[in-house]
């Protein structure tokens, strides 16, 4: 019988990148150490040294893992990476991980696996948490997604200014009882919460903030509950794409129910918003400058392995789109 690392890594109980990591040498913890060694011993696990070679160079491939690739923004920058990728004679492998932290780590496994030569990663907050703990074997650049206990390069939308910017726009315009939508499962949406939460202060209103978890119909149940309440709030805005596009289908199931002068406003300035019969106030996020940001951190991490990690924050445009209206210039 062969004996592989993944069944060391279950003798041991650990996962096989760590297992990688105490054979290679590398520093980990001394307790995790000796119980790989024994799991080692107890199994008769031989390195194959050819494939250990092998897996010493790296390809001319890249990882882009991304959370849900329905999001338009993740649709954009992925179309950017790859664009920008190829440019340079790279290959790229997709994933996406539906905010699901274990969908994560078999992806972030598979890239050691296929020895990529980095990855651009919009993590979840369990994964960002496990990048604090523990870095990964091959340059990483964080997208969308940050923290600041993580140490990697990073590339983020000044998320907390923009929702502000949307609460600011809101308020003068009249509305006073402004609802947010945030993912409950991302990083983003807790930084965009806190920017909606610190612009409602400042305009002394009430907020309120509803978590939405990530997953079908979730959305639109939530919604309808909001607007079908005994005081239901004038405007509603949404921290991503997908939540945008699921509270209008929710709003238009209503119909008649839903409350007269409902003011719209969320991430991302899509074509298709062109077909909506009433205005809607989005942040256009720059999706082209993520792409490009990330792939050359990326390539700048792999020219200088020790330099001091960097973080690139963008800024978004206001854009208030009207039935017929394109995207401005």
């Amino acid at each position: 019988m062969v004996v592989r690392i993944k069944d060391v890594a279950a003798a041991a109980q650990v996962s096989p990148a760590t297992v990688s990591r105490v054979l290679a040498g590398r520093a980990v913890d001394e307790a995790m150490r000796a119980r790989v060694l024994a799991a080692v011993e107890a199994t008769g696990y031989r390195p194959n040294l050819a494939a250990r070679r092998l897996r010493s160079r790296h390809t001319n491939t890249i990882g882009l893992i991304v959370a849900d690739i329905r999001n338009p923004f993740f649709t954009a920058v992925s179309r950017a990476v790859e664009h920008l990728a190829y440019a340079r004679g790279l290959r790229v492998i997709l994933a996406n991980t539906d905010e699901d932290p274990e969908k994560e780590a078999m992806y972030l496994q598979l890239m050691q696996e296929e020895r990529v030569t980095g990855v651009i990663l919009a993590a979840t907050r369990a994964g960002l948490d496990q990048l604090a703990r523990q870095p990964f074997d091959f340059p990483t650049v964080l997208i969308d997604r940050t923290a600041p206990h993580v140490m990697a390069d990073q590339v983020v939308l000044d998320n907390g200014a923009m929702a502000g910017l949307l609460v600011d726009h809101l308020a003068a315009s009249g509305h006073r009882r402004i609802a947010g939508l945030f993912g409950a499962a991302s990083a983003t949406g807790l930084e965009r919460q806190l920017g909606y939460e610190a612009a409602m202060a400042r305009a002394g209103l009430a907020a309120q903030a509803v978590p939405v978890p990530h997953g079908a119909g979730a959305t639109e149940r939530i919604v309808s509950a909001l607007l079908t309440a005994p005081q239901p709030p004038e405007a509603l805005i949404a921290s991503n794409g997908v939540m945008l596009t699921a509270a209008l289908r929710a709003v238009r199931a209503l119909g008649a129910a839903a409350p007269p002068g409902l003011a719209m406003a969320g991430f991302d300035n899509e074509p298709w918003m062109d077909c909506l019969s009433t205005g809607l106030a989005v942040i256009e996020q720059p999706v082209e400058e993520i792409g490009r940001s990330a792939m050359a951190m990326l390539m700048d991490r792999l020219e200088h392995a020790e330099a001091p990690v960097r973080k690139v924050v963008l800024r978004g445009q206001l854009v208030l789109r009207e039935a017929g209206q394109g995207t401005p210039g």
